[in-house]
């Protein structure tokens, strides 16, 4: 799960990270809201973690811009306004949830697990057409066979499964798999696409990675007679 933390205080920031990343978590953190807007449209995030009183945009800005794109992502808002029509105006900007500063983070984490339960992101297994990824032993299987995935190809095969038939483009792909300060070009997920691929055909997998030419990769089952 790959979360995006818009928070101008860098020191809270970095803790939200360490917290975070020590659930398990893909963290990124940014430290203003025009930024936090423009790496939010990226489409790649399972939640956003939202500071309101930033300079340049506030959160309230962000999520209206967010929400008006039609980007669904959750939003998790943080901020020590608390008043209730401060509530009020985030919940109606678009944020799913608005938690005051000072918090404690036995509540954030609740609250980061509960909007990704509402989501249907956090599930054991990832399945589709005969084939399975289970997320805790990074496998895919396919009746009785199965294959170890790297950790970068688990990835890129959990973020093909979790969109299906809708096409991700290679620029989608290295944004949620690798950091985007790395170095990785598109020719990082075509190589990785041609590991799963191989990958897949090796244990009898019903599922095809499709590239359509300047729109990226989807997954189709192919059919049995």
């Amino acid at each position: 799960m790959k979360i995006l933390v818009v928070e101008d205080e860098k020191l809270l920031a970095q803790s939200l990270r360490t917290l975070l990343e020590g659930r398990g978590f893909q963290v990124e953190t940014v430290y203003d809201g025009e930024t936090g807007r423009d790496y939010a449209l990226l489409g790649v995030y399972d939640l956003l973690i939202l500071d309101v009183m930033m300079p340049g945009l506030n959160g309230f800005q962000v999520a209206r811009q967010v929400r008006a794109s039609r980007c669904a992502v959750p939003i998790l808002m943080l901020t020590a306004k608390s008043e209730l029509e401060d509530r009020v105006e985030g919940l109606n900007a678009g944020a799913d949830y608005y938690l005051a500063k000072p918090f404690d983070t036995r509540e954030l984490l609740a609250c980061v697990n509960a909007l990704l339960r509402r989501q249907g992101r956090q599930v054991d297994e990832l399945s589709f057409g005969n084939t399975a990824l289970d997320l805790a032993s990074g496998m895919l299987v396919c009746g009785e066979k199965q294959v170890r995935l790297s950790a970068k190809e688990f990835d890129v095969m959990r973020y093909l499964l979790q969109n299906r038939e809708q096409n991700l483009s290679k620029a989608m792909i290295l944004a949620r798999v690798w950091d985007l300060e790395s170095n990785a070009v598109e020719n990082h997920v075509e190589v990785y696409v041609g590991f799963l691929r191989k990958k897949l055909a090796s244990i009898g997998s019903s599922i095809r990675i499709k590239a359509i030419r300047r729109m990226g990769y989807h997954l189709e089952v192919e059919e049995t007679c």
